[in-house]
């Protein structure tokens, strides 16, 4: 959320920023509010110091005999009573209606993000790892025959309906492997710290991860009130909502692994065959909470250990600058990394890194202390996945694939599946 009065004080530069989202201007509007909720602030104040004059008025003119005095000043007590309650309400209600303004803006671009208007004028700044050369045409994951057996759409979509799957046997193990070296990579050499968080929260953890209420049809909403958690993103960084840290506690560097569950409203007729876009997946997210002087540098940090995760299982990807018109609702800025899919024959999106800068930090009154004293200030929030974990599956599998419908597993993998190393035609683990 943006902090009016950095609005009220350089309305220019924030419409700047909006128009490089392709935004219209909006500080005039949200000022005027702003205004209107200031006056009727410095007018409650006026007119209780009023009454309260008045009142001590009364008690001296009752005892001095003037009845007409006394009954005027009554009259004035009460008339300010109303006032007040009138002005008050007023502020209440203009409160009310600039935050929510507020809520619905999106955060805006660093000053080095590159304009454009859509996926097309993103840049790419990194790359890493060649594509194998294949001696026969490369297929999707779901079309390899040692996949086959372990990837079940038609039974997940007798329990669940469509975007959803079964994986079985030694398909699935591989996924569980996939999560569990991604966190002991994260935890034991990124110096990440794991948590297992919960998958259903309140309304507050949404709205203070920039979730609500712009992204509410994203996302699955239960009938007791729970949101069922798009990302853990929502759950580590509102760990601190409310908090005041000391500025030595940062920064704080998590990671979970968790199920998430997006509706993908807007995305029909999208991805729909293979696990590419599901309600149900599962994600080891990595969250930090930094220093204002030092988001920035941890996101370059946090892209890094996520690009490890591809390298260390071999994967070729690309990484990404996402352009003004492309970035997320909340980040001021994005590297993306997309992976190799030679079924696909093209890169596709697997981590997503970004830093929202005090945005968040200013929806849940997230803080900390600075070590040379002062008033608390507003930490920086950063998110970004570390990895997909069905995406990542998806990768192996297509990259690993062998003319016989086998697949050959990465190294890194092997400690993990006790000492297997192909994933065979039949669809076992050999």
């Amino acid at each position: 959320m943006h902090d009016i009065r950095q609005i009220r004080e350089n309305p220019e530069a924030f419409d700047a920023g909006l128009a490089r989202r392709g935004l219209k201007p909006m500080s005039a509007s949200l000022v005027a509010l702003d205004e209107t909720r200031r006056a009727a602030i410095t007018g409650a104040e006026a007119a209780l110091a009023d009454r309260n004059a008045a009142s001590k008025q009364v008690g001296a003119a009752k005892a001095g005999g003037n009845e007409a005095e006394f009954e005027r000043l009554r009259a004035l007590v009460a008339a300010k009573k109303e006032e007040i309650a009138r002005l008050e309400d007023e502020s209440r209600t203009a409160d009310a209606a600039l935050r929510a303004a507020l809520l619905e803006i999106p955060n805006l671009p660093d000053a080095d993000v590159p304009d454009g208007a859509s996926e097309d004028d993103n840049v790419e700044v990194n790359r890493w790892g060649t594509p194998r050369t294949l001696e026969f045409a490369p297929i999707e994951h779901y079309d390899i025959a040692g996949v086959k057996p372990g990837m079940d759409f038609e039974t997940a979509a007798k329990l669940s309906g469509a975007r959803f799957v079964v994986l079985r046997g030694a398909v699935a193990r591989i996924h569980r492997a996939l999560a569990q070296f991604m966190l002991d990579i994260h935890t034991e050499e990124n110096g990440l710290v794991e948590h297992m968080t919960p998958v259903l929260v309140r309304d507050d953890a949404m709205l203070g991860t920039d979730k609500l209420p712009k992204f509410g049809d994203d996302s699955f909403l239960t009938r007791e009130g729970f949101w069922l958690i798009p990302t853990s993103e929502v759950t580590l960084t509102y760990s601190v909502a409310g908090d005041v840290l000391e500025e030595a506690a940062l920064p704080r560097r998590m990671v979970a692994h968790t199920l998430c569950f997006r509706s993908e409203a807007g995305s029909a007729g999208r991805d729909t065959a293979g696990m590419l876009r599901q309600h149900q997946f599962e994600k080891v997210e990595m969250v930090s909470v930094t220093h204002p002087d030092h988001s920035r540098a941890e996101l370059d940090r946090m892209t890094k250990c996520a690009e490890g995760i591809l390298e260390a299982l071999e994967l070729p990807y690309r990484t990404i600058v996402l352009c003004t018109g492309d970035m997320g609702f909340g980040a001021r800025r994005t590297h993306d990394i997309e992976v190799w899919l030679p079924g696909q024959d093209t890169y596709r999106e697997i981590s997503s890194c970004s830093t929202t800068g005090d945005f968040q930090a200013r929806r849940m009154n997230a803080r900390f202390k600075p070590a040379a004293g002062g008033k608390p200030a507003f930490v920086h929030t950063l998110n970004g996945s570390g990895l997909a974990v069905g995406r990542c599956l998806i990768a192996v599998l297509e990259n690993g694939q062998q003319a016989d419908g086998s697949v050959s597993l990465p190294k890194a993998l092997h400690p993990y599946l006790r000492g297997k190393t192909t994933l065979g035609a039949d669809g076992t683990l050999i």
